[in-house]
């Protein structure tokens, strides 16, 4: 991913990112600086939060990247999946309702949410809920739209 530019935000695009974050992930982000990284090759818009690539926007919302919610674990809006959905997951694919043992039951159609194992707690992915928590467990179907995951290129990208 070749670097397009970079600038420091302004307090009040940092107001907006951390309220953002605070209101739907119950994440509080306490940092020096939120630099602004776009590319020539990439749609991602991704925040360097002092230097580490920890918020994305997607579809103009700021939401954190797969390392930001595993350096800042978020509290809400968290779909688990089990030992058997984790390589399929790693790899990009959809989340499909067989492999999901748990899912907030604040989630809405429509949705950004973090995609954390059950066996370690680890974060691997960021999508976009197709239903609602509370139907996301069952027997069949996509139910989670996969966006960043890790292992793209967004996850492997360094300052």
């Amino acid at each position: 991913m070749e670097v397009k530019s970079r600038h420091h935000l302004r307090s009040d695009e940092v107001d907006t990112i951390t309220t953002a974050l605070s209101e739907n992930l119950g994440v509080e982000l306490d940092a020096d600086s939120f630099e602004k990284v776009e590319f020539d090759d990439s749609d991602w818009d991704v925040v360097l939060v002092d230097g580490d690539p920890l918020v994305l926007y997607l579809d103009g919302e700021p939401f954190l990247t797969v390392q930001g919610a595993n350096q800042h674990p978020p509290e809400k809006h968290i779909v688990t999946v089990d030992a058997g959905a984790v390589s399929f997951v790693s790899d990009g694919a959809d989340i499909m309702r067989p492999g999901i043992t748990e899912a907030d039951a604040d989630i809405s159609e429509g949705d950004l949410v973090v995609i954390n194992e059950e066996s370690h707690g680890k974060f691997l992915a960021v999508g976009r809920a197709q239903t609602d928590g509370d139907d996301m467990v069952g027997d069949s179907g996509k139910v989670v739209k996969s966006l960043h995951h890790v292992g793209d290129d967004l996850f492997e990208f360094s300052v």
